[in-house]
């Protein structure tokens, strides 16, 4: 059975970081998701979804240090429902994402992505971009049939 969840979209609001008993760290956040077509009058239109989202522990401190209202984020874990009764005795339900991992999609602001070294610091005579080649051009057999099965 298969209990999986992949969304990318933005934050609603900066996470809201609780401590539990014994230490525990719990943040939750909203993650809104659009999605755009094209109604039968050919005008665009936008559907946004808005999520729950709940990390614990470590992923807890990550999304408090790391993720802000507005951040672009890939999640990537599974659905949970869970009830609770409210003081006025009416059950209500909650549908939450609980992430095994997640990933801030865009830069930090006044961060450097030190991944890939900027072209102008390339060793003289080298070019920092890939040779393009065309691949070679094969014939076709003799019958017309080019696929190998």
């Amino acid at each position: 059975m298969i209990n999986k969840v992949t969304l990318i979209g933005n934050l609603g609001a900066d996470p809201e970081v609780r401590h539990l008993e014994g230490g525990v760290k719990v943040a939750r956040f909203s993650l809104a998701t659009n999605e755009h077509y094209k109604d039968k009058d050919g005008n665009f239109q936008t559907i946004t979804e808005w999520h729950n989202v709940v990390v614990w522990r470590e992923m807890a401190e990550r999304a408090e240090k790391t993720l802000k209202k507005g951040s672009l984020v890939y999640v990537d874990g599974k659905i949970s429902y869970r009830k609770y009764t409210t003081q006025e005795g009416q059950e209500r339900y909650i549908t939450d994402i609980v992430p095994n991992y997640f990933r801030l999609l865009e830069r930090r602001e006044g961060g450097a992505d030190n991944r890939f070294p900027p072209a102008e610091n390339a060793p003289a005579g080298k070019s920092s971009e890939m040779p393009v080649t065309a691949p070679p051009i094969e014939a076709t057999p003799a019958g017309g049939e080019d696929l190998p099965f």
